[in-house]
């Protein structure tokens, strides 16, 4: 196969129109597992394949991009920056994006690799090329470039390399181009300084974190919707949570959620702003972030109760977050008639709301009544009874009439409340107190799609392996759960065929 690839190779750097001879390379090329092709290509000069990218002719370059995107990746990263170092750097400023991609994707492979990095990192050309290749309109070459440089920064001499010489004018001067590109920037600054403690020191250095910092309070709404999305992405780990603190953000975001209320445009940035201070109650403690910033929780519960989708939608969200822990379960208890109103709003919703807000509320409520085992202190498991019973004056049967709903979301999403409710004694009491409700979650004829079956097949196990649904359910119950468990989510009995010979 060596000798048929050589062959083909030759056979195209001998002709004027050489678009049959590639189709033929191509064809020959998928046909040769990864690893026979390897042994196939090595030695082979891919000189004439390159010349060939050279062309106004795109069916041409197409196939040629083709034949090297198969060739290339059955090579070493240390074959490619010994062998095709600078046909990959010319590659970088072609005309057509797909070769901008290839010679990206596999200057990223080089840059991974330990043995083959130092060739990148001492040529400048390829650096400042692969940066402005950051600003390039189409997001398939500026995707590949961002993780590029992402990989890159993983190792100090990757980090001196990107922010600590002249590449970091390149980058700097690339943001300068428009504000979608300055966007792409400070996503890749945030990923990097979110790998370490380190490498957001490299950053921090640069100067990019305090632009973007800066970006919260200017006049663009929509330039400060996303600066805070990007500010909750750096949140997410501690060192870019003590970095954001130690420099006043939380206070600053903390500051526009009050001043939100004078801004006729806030509802484009308030929701991230809820989102940054819901995220960080979770990781951080739901009691310390709602008694720190009362502002966050105060707008939380206007959001809930406010008649624009939007805010709702993430008031609902940032609830059911909250609500997942014991702390924030015990954090809105505290606020006495604030949640019960909210918590009859998200009942409102769940059965009679827009469908996407009923399957939100459905997905807050199941999250506001779950209690792991551990977790089910005698407080704890009044805490949440008292909740479901607030839902309605028949919560059971409202429950009951959403799970019969023909959405998957709704009858769903009403099964995993019930599933909530299932490992707690008081709600193992309502259903067996509750008329035809075993034989409803034994009916394996409710819901025949996979997800309600999965669904349905939930709430099942977390009643059969309960340690009370023995003594309060009954035995003749437990036995029939126990059953449905052995025979498996997706059992289905057989059913005898009737005999019609001599029917009419």
């Amino acid at each position: 196969m060596a000798a048929s690839i050589g062959s083909l190779l030759e056979e195209i750097s001998a002709v004027e129109d050489p678009t049959e001879e590639l189709q033929c390379l191509k064809t020959a090329l998928l046909s040769i597992p990864v690893e026979a092709l390897r042994a196939s290509v090595s030695g082979q000069r891919l000189s004439a394949i390159f010349s060939l990218l050279n062309s106004n002719h795109r069916p041409q370059v197409e196939l040629c991009v083709d034949i090297l995107e198969r060739i290339l990746m059955a090579l070493s990263p240390e074959v490619l920056v010994q062998n095709y170092r600078a046909e990959l750097q010319a590659g970088l400023t072609h005309p057509h994006d797909n070769v901008k991609v290839l010679a990206l994707t596999q200057i990223g492979r080089i840059i991974g690799h330990p043995d083959a990095v130092g060739e990148v990192l001492n040529n400048h050309g390829i650096l400042g090329a692969v940066i402005r290749c950051v600003g390039e309109e189409t997001m398939a070459v500026a995707k590949e470039a961002i993780k590029a440089l992402s990989n890159l920064s993983r190792s100090k001499p990757g980090l001196d390399e990107l922010f600590q010489s002249d590449r970091l004018k390149v980058l700097k001067d690339v943001m300068a181009a428009s504000d979608a590109v300055r966007y792409r920037v400070y996503e890749l600054v945030v990923e990097i300084s979110s790998a370490s403690p380190i490498s957001l020191g490299y950053c921090a250095n640069s100067g990019l974190i305090s632009q973007l910092l800066g970006e919260l309070t200017g006049d663009d709404v929509l330039v400060r919707a996303t600066a805070v999305e990007m500010m909750t992405a750096l949140a997410r780990k501690q060192h870019g949570r003590q970095y954001l603190a130690q420099q006043g953000t939380m206070d600053k975001i903390s500051n526009m959620i009050r001043g939100a209320e004078t801004d006729p445009f806030s509802s484009l940035y308030l929701p991230g702003l809820v989102k940054f201070f819901g995220n960080l109650a979770i990781m951080e403690s739901p009691q310390q972030v709602c008694e720190t910033y009362p502002a966050f929780q105060n707008k939380v519960f206007e959001m809930a109760l406010d008649p624009d989708p939007a805010m709702i939608g993430v008031a609902l969200d940032t609830l059911g977050l909250l609500g997942s822990t014991v702390e924030g379960k015990q954090v809105l208890q505290k606020t006495g008639e604030k949640f019960k109103s909210v918590l009859l709003r998200m009942s409102q919703l769940a059965s009679a709301g827009a469908t996407e807000l009923r399957g939100r509320s459905l997905e807050a409520i199941w999250q506001l009544l779950g209690l792991q085992p551990v977790e089910q202190t005698d407080d704890l498991l009044a805490l949440t009874e008292s909740w479901f019973r607030l839902l309605s004056d028949r919560p059971m049967e409202l429950m009951r009439d959403i799970s019969g709903q023909p959405f998957p979301e709704l009858h769903c999403g009403a099964l995993r409340i019930f599933t909530a409710i299932a490992t707690q004694p008081w709600g193992q009491r309502l259903m067996i107190d509750t008329p035809s409700f075993m034989e409803f979650v034994l009916d394996r004829s409710t819901g025949q799609t996979k997800e309600a079956k999965d669904a349905k097949f939930e709430l099942v196990e977390s009643l059969a392996c309960s340690s009370t649904a023995a003594e309060i359910l009954g035995s003749q119950n437990y036995i029939r759960l126990k059953t449905y468990l052995r025979e498996g989510r997706y059992y289905v009995s057989a059913v005898a065929s009737v005999g019609t010979e001599g029917a009419d």
